[in-house]
């Protein structure tokens, strides 16, 4: 069975997504609707733009949700998942490409969501931090123990693991980590806590605009980072794509279930192979590949 997985923030690289522009008349149209809604020239910033200019929130989350979308988009017949997932903004991704959210509701929530994670990272100073080589159970319970804020945030694979909070909470938890025997506990260059409780800003924020937004039942099963299992519901769908924000994502319990499902194949589709790397490290007889563009399309 195909699974079709999509990444999130951190996957952007100058000149994305050019080679769709320059090559398929869908993917310009595409890209020019997403100028238009959001109000400003993106294309330029991920075709001509440096590293820095890309990673502004607000051009970072609607550039990689565009590549992925509109590569998928392109790939016509051949596109035909069994199953989905995204990582984190990967999610609203996966949701347009399985039909469960029109590309502009899809576009137009992404932007919205960078945008009130932008606001609640400037309400108080946090971040988050890269914890490898232990297991999952010693990082919760350092992060339960350790005064502050400071969860689990990001359970990418075994022995990978990112956590999330308050900065002083987050340097406290690392000394920790430090001292039990991780490998790495190493804090990242990343504007804010995301997947932690400091996001209840930005969920709320979010909130509003999903239950505004019209939901269809999606092709194919999508496993959402809440839950990491099968969803079809609607209704669901959405109550999973609130509380995202702050609560975990559970990439390796995902990519288990997928495979506890039935997949044999994962597609990563947009910039970047890190999803692959990551489901070889959950499953190494998982077959990866990535989605490549046909300019014949």
């Amino acid at each position: 069975m195909n699974a079709y997985i999509f990444p999130g923030q951190g996957a952007q690289f100058s000149g994305m997504g050019l080679d769709l522009y320059e090559n398929s008349p869908l993917a310009q149209e595409l890209f020019e609707k997403a100028n238009d809604i959001l109000g400003f020239s993106i294309t330029d910033i991920m075709f001509e733009g440096s590293a820095e200019d890309l990673k502004q929130t607000k051009v970072t989350q609607p550039a990689i949700f565009l590549h992925s979308v509109i590569l998928a988009k392109t790939l016509g017949d051949s596109f035909k998942p069994d199953m989905v997932a995204g990582h984190s903004l990967g999610e609203f991704s996966a949701l347009v490409a399985a039909g469960a959210l029109t590309f502009e509701d899809g576009l137009r929530l992404v932007s919205q969501r960078a945008q009130a994670m932008q606001k609640a990272c400037e309400i108080q100073p946090s971040t988050m931090a890269a914890v490898l080589g232990l297991d999952d159970d010693i990082v919760e319970k350092i992060c339960a123990t350790t005064e502050g804020v400071v969860v689990a945030a990001n359970y990418n694979c075994p022995g990978q693991l990112v956590i999330s909070g308050e900065v002083e909470a987050i340097n406290r938890a690392c000394e920790a980590l430090k001292e039990e025997g991780a490998r790495r506990a190493l804090v990242l260059p990343v504007g804010g806590a995301f997947h932690s409780p400091m996001m209840e800003p930005a969920r709320e924020e979010l909130a509003a605009a999903i239950e505004n937004t019209t939901f269809s039942k999606p092709n194919c099963p999508i496993y959402q980072n809440v839950t990491a299992s099968a969803i079809t519901d609607e209704n669901e769908i959405k109550a999973n794509l609130i509380s995202q924000l702050t609560a975990p994502v559970r990439w390796t319990q995902s990519v288990q279930q997928m495979i506890a499902d039935g997949a044999t194949h994962f597609t990563e589709v947009g910039p970047g192979k890190v999803l692959q790397g990551l489901v070889r490290k959950i499953n190494r007889d998982a077959e990866t590949a990535s989605a490549t563009f046909e300019t014949n399309a």
